[in-house]
C-alpha cells in the first residue's frame, strides 16, 4: 500500500494518540448515554447489515455512536464496512469514492475494498476523487470505532455531495446488488443542529418517523418539507435502498445530554436494520 490518506480530524474530533483514542472510545460505551457494555464482537457472519450513526467529535456523539458498534459487533464480523456520509465542504464529485489504498488513524492503517469501489465507479455515477474526503470527517471519525472491534477489515468511504432522491436510490441499489452479507453499510449522519434541545429532539423524530418505516423516499420528502437540518440524509436513505430488514432505533440523544449546554444542540441517532 502507497497511497494512504494521513488523518485529517485526529486531534479535534477525536485524540491523535492511539492510547488517548481507545480511552475516549471506552468512555464512550461507558457514559450514561452509552450501551454500557464492552466491547464484544461476535465471528459469525453479521446479522444486522445497515445503521445510522453520527459523526461529531467523540465527547459530544461518541456515547450515541458507542450503541451502533456495540450493536454492529455483538451481531458478527464483517469484511467490509461502507461509510456514506455527507460532503460538508463542498469541493469534489457528487457521488466520491477515494483513490486511496488505504486511511490512517492513530490506531493504524485500513485497506480500502479496491473491487467495490471498482464496480461502484462501473455501475453509478459515484467518482474516485479524492479531494471530497480530504478535509471531510464524516467517515473518519468511524474508523477508531471499527478498529478498536476488528483486528482486520476493510472500508469504502462514499462521500455526497448530492443528496437528492435519484442520486440515494441509485447509489443504494447499485450497492444492494454488490454486497455481501458480510458488509455492512454505515450511514454517517447528525440529525437537527442548534436548536434547544426540545425542540431538536422533536425535528428529529420527524426524520426518524420514516426511518423507522423504511422509507427512504419519505425520509428525503421530509427533510425537504421541514427544512430540517439532517446533514446526511441522502446517505442515510441511500443505506435504506441498499438494505431491507427491521428497524430499530437503539439511541437518540443530543449534545446537550452527553457534553454541553442544552441551550443549543445537535442531535444524534443511532439506528439499526437487521436483514
Amino acid at each position: 500500500m502507497t497511497n494512504i490518506r494521513e488523518p485529517t480530524v485526529a486531534g479535534r474530533f477525536y485524540a491523535s494518540q492511539a492510547g488517548a483514542v481507545q480511552e475516549q472510545i471506552l468512555a464512550c460505551y461507558d457514559h450514561e448515554i452509552g450501551p454500557a457494555s464492552g466491547l464484544s464482537v461476535s465471528a459469525g457472519t453479521p446479522n444486522v447489515n445497515g445503521f445510522v450513526t453520527p459523526h461529531a467529535g467523540l465527547p459530544f456523539s461518541g456515547p450515541v455512536a458507542a450503541h451502533t458498534y456495540a450493536t454492529l459487533g455483538n451481531g458478527g464480523t464483517p469484511d467490509t464496512a461502507v461509510v456514506i456520509g455527507p460532503n460538508h465542504t463542498g469541493i469534489g464529485a457528487n457521488v466520491a469514492i477515494p483513490g486511496h489504498d488505504a486511511w490512517q488513524t492513530p490506531l493504524g492503517t485500513v485497506p480500502i475494498d479496491g473491487a467495490l469501489r471498482e464496480r461502484l465507479v462501473e455501475t453509478t455515477d459515484a467518482t474516485v476523487d479524492d479531494r471530497a474526503h480530504a478535509r471531510e470527517h464524516a467517515a473518519e471519525v468511524q474508523l477508531p470505532f471499527l478498529q478498536e472491534l476488528y483486528d482486520s477489515i476493510s472500508v469504502l468511504p462514499i462521500s455526497l455531495r448530492q443528496q437528492d432522491g435519484a442520486t440515494a436510490r441509485e447509489l443504494g441499489s447499485a450497492l444492494a446488488e454488490s454486497i455481501t452479507k458480510r458488509t455492512v453499510v454505515l450511514a454517517s449522519s447528525d440529525f437537527t443542529h442548534y436548536e434547544p434541545h426540545d425542540v431538536a429532539m422533536a425535528r428529529d423524530e420527524l426524520a426518524l418517523n420514516p426511518i423507522r418505516d423504511h422509507d427512504p423516499e419519505g425520509l428525503i420528502e421530509t427533510v425537504e418539507r421541514e427544512a430540517l437540518s439532517v446533514c446526511g440524509y441522502g446517505a442515510i436513505a441511500a443505506m435504506l435502498y441498499a438494505v431491507e430488514g427491521c428497524v430499530d432505533v437503539l439511541a437518540h440523544a443530543s449534545s446537550g445530554e452527553t457534553a454541553g449546554s442544552k441551550a443549543e444542540v445537535v442531535g444524534y441517532g443511532a439506528v439499526a436494520v437487521e436483514s
